[in-house]
């Protein structure tokens, strides 16, 4: 199975990570089982990548951090919701990759057995 190079995806990671919080906050683990499922295990996010545009995007105001309990144990963890900022830049990413997936494709060339 080919993996996907971490210089592909890094502009996608913002909008993997922003899609995660769209319907409710949750904290770094959390959201990391969450792709590696989505992808299908395709794609599993490093941690330090995940902290970084974590940091990032709370800088830029796209997302908010806030200390909560894990439900039954107790110990603290750091759980992050999307802001309204980060709302439209979701948005606006989704509405980028569509023009960047519709320029790649046009450099794609598939045979007739599928494959490239």
């Amino acid at each position: 199975m080919t993996e996907i190079s971490s210089d592909v995806i890094r502009g996608c990671n913002d909008t993997i990570i922003l899609y995660c919080l769209l319907s409710e906050p949750s904290y770094g683990y959390e959201i990391s089982k969450m792709i590696k499922t989505k992808s299908e295990g395709k794609y599993i996010i490093k941690e330090t990548t995940l902290y970084s545009a974590f940091s990032r995007m709370e800088k830029n105001g796209y997302v908010e951090s806030y200390s909560g309990e894990a439900e039954g144990s107790g110990k603290k963890r750091t759980y992050y919701r999307i802001t309204d900022e980060g709302r439209k830049y979701y948005t606006e990413k989704c509405e980028e990759w569509t023009l960047t997936k519709e320029v790649i494709e046009r450099f794609i060339e598939e045979n007739s057995n599928g494959n490239y």
